[in-house]
């Protein structure tokens, strides 16, 4: 059993600045990449910030130079750090991971149960 629990959706006002934090627990070996997905009313849920085993990232145009997402291994933690946000920015935001949970190298995407993050004035 694997659980991805998130934290630090509020309400913010447009050009201030929000740091979610999503934590893995439960039985695993191993981690590897790790990211963050949002979804609108109305929208489709789309990817925001990816991170790789080895540190690489990726990031949606709409966020490039806003956003900044990182994590630390040995807290098992992926961290996305929003700047300059705007209500456009207004969303459902959820934690994903690909995670190996046996001995066997074979690995799962599991999901965060989502955070509200809401930038209005």
């Amino acid at each position: 059993q694997v659980q991805l629990v998130e934290s630090g959706g509020g309400l913010v006002q447009p050009g201030g600045s929000l740091r979610l934090s999503c934590a893995a627990s439960g039985s695993f070996f191993r981690i590897f990449d790790m990211g963050w997905y949002r979804q609108a009313p109305v929208k489709q849920r789309e990817l925001v910030a990816l991170i790789t085993t080895f540190g690489s990232t990726n990031y949606a145009n709409s966020v490039q130079g806003r956003f900044t997402i990182s994590r630390d291994n040995a807290k098992n933690t992926v961290y996305l750090q929003m700047g300059s946000l705007k209500t456009e920015d207004t969303a459902i935001y959820y934690c994903n991971a690909d995670i190996q949970t046996t001995k066997k190298l074979v690995s799962a995407y599991y999901w965060g149960q989502g955070t509200q993050v809401t930038v209005s004035s």
